[in-house]
């Protein structure tokens, strides 16, 4: 049997993906397909490329808010996704899907149609760009003549893409929203009716997975707040450890 996890976006609370596959292969869970959202979909490229999540943390650790993007100036936004497609092509230099161990699915939103799309082939440093690109804040990406922003806004948590490549599905989920908020300003207000905003599909794609792995209070970190990789990443990996078993998923264990 096959089992595929799907991964939530969430900014750098994403990092907390890479606590949770560390957790799973800990466990002896073997992922057989992949799909990501926006900041999942980053996690989702480079572990499917064969990089462990151990090796996807250092990386992350490397980067900064100023190296991952650029100002843009730009009617469509202002700033770009340049370094996060440098991350992909440095790590995944052959950029396209075919080159992946796992087979991978990225969402994201075509802007002009108002509807998601799901990328399995081709050009991968693009299709992650586009999963990326939160609206207002980066400028949208262009592929295949088409124009991208965040898959997140249609499907945060690309369940239904993968859902029939495999016999058991996981769902991690890093934008669990908490039951106490401080409105210290504008910008936090923003960000969580965003978090707000997308639960509702989540909750729907959250459905089709048979387990779904939120570590709670993700909130209190923020889109940006990438010089916090190693707690991210350790309440991902701490409440999987210790929420759930190996014998979880015995019964999607490969025959």
């Amino acid at each position: 049997m096959k089992i595929g996890i799907t991964l939530s976006g969430g900014g750098a609370r994403g990092i907390a993906h890479i606590g949770v596959l560390k957790a799973l292969e800990e466990m002896g869970v073997n992922i057989s397909a992949i799909s990501g959202t926006s900041a999942g979909s980053i996690v989702a490229s480079l572990y499917a490329y064969g990089i462990t999540p151990d090796q996807i943390l250092e990386q992350v650790k490397q980067l900064s808010l100023f190296k991952s993007v650029r100002p843009a100036w730009t009617w469509a936004g202002l700033l770009t996704m340049d370094g996060v497609k440098e991350l992909i092509l440095k790590n995944i230099p052959e950029n396209n899907f075919a080159a992946l161990k796992i087979p991978l699915t990225i969402a994201a939103t075509e802007i002009r149609k108002g509807e998601v799309n799901y990328f399995s082939s081709g050009e991968l440093a693009t299709a992650v760009e586009a999963s990326c690109s939160i609206p207002a804040i980066f400028s949208p990406a262009s592929l295949n003549g088409s124009l991208y922003v965040d898959g997140g806004l249609l499907d945060n948590l690309p369940a239904r893409s993968i859902r029939h490549q495999c016999d058991f599905l996981i769902g991690s989920h890093c934008n669990e929203i908490s039951r106490e908020f401080d409105p210290k300003n504008l910008k936090n207000v923003i960000e969580r009716s965003m978090l707000i905003a997308i639960s509702a599909n989540t909750q729907q794609s959250k459905r089709l997975c048979d387990v779904s792995i939120s570590p709670p209070n993700m909130d209190r970190f923020t889109v940006f707040d990438i010089g916090k990789a190693q707690e991210i990443f350790e309440t991902g990996y701490q409440f999987t450890k210790n929420n759930f078993k190996a014998k979880q998923f015995q019964k999607a264990s490969p025959e």
